[in-house]
């Protein structure tokens, strides 16, 4: 009898263990700063954003430097502010940012909308890149920028399509060196992509 109820004990906790790996809720791999050990790690991001690459033409390395910059590869990240003082200090949200993407509800709902993916999920690595990736090649369609070009593709992703056009990011003066940064891992993901032999 004991062991009929260790059988469903294990049983019970593998299946809540295939539900969280299901659910998209995957803990941040142990290292970020390098492409190769991550992709040891997480093969399936890496399948998931190389489907992305060929459906939308935006490289691993963008993808992945953009993930880094918006949510450090937390499933469940939303920007945050703490606002008040001691006592009264509390912890309130920014925007409707979520995931992987930092996806806002507006954005994310045209996303769905114009792909059909309706189960689709922002706490979902595989959704995220597909997200990234359609968002990216719309903004090369729209404003003319290479998928390839982490660093205006970054400013419109922070700014929008239509913010971007209008140089929105000018007037904020740390934008630009956060998109340099964006790019300057992109740059870095790619060769050492390149040299564990996953670079495309």
């Amino acid at each position: 009898m004991a062991g009929f109820f260790r059988f469903r004990s294990l049983a019970l906790l593998g299946l809540l263990a295939s539900i969280a790996a299901c659910s998209g809720g995957e803990k941040p791999p142990s290292t970020t700063v390098d492409a190769c050990r991550m992709r040891s790690e997480r093969p399936h991001w890496f399948k998931a954003m190389e489907r992305t690459q060929a459906k939308y033409g935006v490289p691993v390395s963008v993808q992945l430097a953009t993930i880094a910059r918006e949510s450090s590869f937390q499933h469940d990240a939303r920007p945050t502010k703490t606002v008040g003082s001691w006592p009264f200090r509390r912890t309130v949200q920014r925007s409707s940012a979520l995931g992987y993407a930092q996806a806002i509800d507006g954005t994310w709902d045209g996303y769905v909308k114009a792909t059909g993916r309706r189960r689709a999920d922002r706490t979902d690595f595989a959704d995220a890149s597909d997200f990234i990736g359609w968002y990216m090649s719309g903004n090369s369609r729209v404003n003319g920028v290479a998928t390839t070009d982490a660093y205006n593709q970054y400013l419109a992703y922070h700014e929008g399509k239509a913010g971007f056009a209008r140089g929105s990011y000018r007037g904020k003066a740390w934008l630009p060196a956060v998109a340099r940064d964006v790019e300057a891992w992109a740059t870095r993901y790619e060769l050492q992509l390149q040299s564990c032999g996953g670079g495309r």
